[in-house]
């Protein structure tokens, strides 16, 4: 039943997701990833269902599937990926930040910046707002890492509507 297998960042967003939520469908992660992570790291939709059943037949998830109805498959995370996930969060990292940015793609190729500029400075200040209600609503009650990825994200969208902005006029 167990063989060994790569595992790729997908493999730990959805073992992380997992974890989070106790048990998940492949739509519970679509939901969650789209409410939180979505907004720093990007993954096809596709992968969020194809990954559990990747993981759960090497071990890492269990299954529980629905006998009636739709036969949803609900997964939760075993031993083997308890232990996998806890290793790769342990491990530091020196990967840089990967951007995918069309209007900076644009303007490498001889796009006018200031074309660009009055709709990206207001798509980063929508972004901003968003991130700054997120932490406010939610206070106290935010996990430290969940925090500190908000935190990140502020900063970088305040850095990206100061950059903008230069460019506008």
């Amino acid at each position: 039943m167990s063989s060994e297998i790569r595992l790729t960042p997908t493999s730990f967003v959805v073992l992380g997701l997992v974890e989070a939520a106790g048990e998940a469908t492949p739509y519970d992660l679509k939901n969650m990833v789209a409410a939180s992570l979505g907004n720093f790291w990007s993954l096809q939709h596709a992968q969020l269902y194809s990954e559990p059943q990747r993981l759960t037949a090497t071990g890492y998830l269990a299954e529980r599937r629905e006998t009636g109805g739709r036969r949803r498959r609900h997964y939760r995370l075993a031993a083997k990926g308890e232990r996998a996930l806890r290793e790769w969060l342990a491990e530091p990292t020196a990967e840089l930040t990967e951007m995918r940015d069309l209007a900076l793609l644009k303007i490498f190729f001889g796009a006018n910046p200031v074309a660009m500029a009055a709709e990206q400075v207001e798509a980063h200040r929508g972004k901003l707002a968003e991130y700054e209600e997120i932490m406010k609503r939610a206070g106290a009650d935010l996990p430290a890492g969940v925090r500190l990825s908000l935190e990140a994200g502020i900063l970088a969208e305040r850095t990206w509507v100061r950059f903008w902005s230069r460019h506008a006029e």
